[in-house]
């Protein structure tokens, strides 16, 4: 069953096969590569890989969508290509902790940055973990020079746990508390599950 999240700014939705070929011209950007850490793939292999993050049950991908740039009333179901903004991602597989997700955000669209939808994705997707899939802690491995991204993780209270100067990477992570899932489960209050 695919569920989608509805904020006051964003709306998370599956990672559909229509998305794939606006997701394929985002990654032809060598800037969104370096900030992504991605490696170039051709279209074909772009939709080979969005079928398989849609079937492992180790990854939970969902596509940004800018609520104002969604044509007429939001339907749960429609891709809303025309709105897709970036793309939002959890991975559960530390073998170590299966209640550990890494966490990612690229707001691909330069007119949709600074306008609060990356912070807003990553406390939904946050919220969305610890519900479904009893996540305690989430880590984020940011280049170094992304003051934006750090910033925003810093601001949402993760914290620096290590810095590798060989791959240019801070890790940062954020411990859930009683106390800290409610805080997030507030900032997400008006959130709606579709499904």
């Amino acid at each position: 069953m695919e569920v989608s999240l509805e904020g006051s700014k964003a709306i998370l939705v599956a990672y559909m096969k229509q998305h794939v070929l606006k997701y394929h011209q985002w990654m032809q950007d060598p800037a969104l590569l370096q900030a992504t850490g991605s490696e170039p793939l051709t279209l074909e292999e772009e939709y080979e890989m969005q079928l398989t993050w849609t079937r492992d049950p180790l990854k939970r991908t969902f596509i940004i969508l800018d609520k104002d740039l969604v044509s007429g009333e939001f339907v749960h179901g429609d891709p809303h290509v025309e709105a897709m903004v970036g793309d939002v991602n959890i991975y559960m597989n530390d073998l170590e902790d299966s209640n550990l997700a890494e966490i990612e955000i690229m707001i691909a669209e330069p007119k949709s940055r600074g306008k609060g939808l990356g912070m807003e994705s990553v406390l939904m997707m946050t919220v969305f973990a610890i519900e479904n899939h009893k996540i305690n802690t989430f880590r984020a491995k940011i280049g170094d020079s992304n003051e934006a991204s750090l910033n925003m993780f810093r601001k949402l209270g993760f914290k620096e746990v290590s810095h590798s100067l060989i791959f240019k990477e801070v890790t940062l992570e954020l411990p859930i508390t009683p106390e800290k899932s409610k805080e997030l489960i507030q900032f997400v209050g008006n959130m709606i599950t579709h499904s």
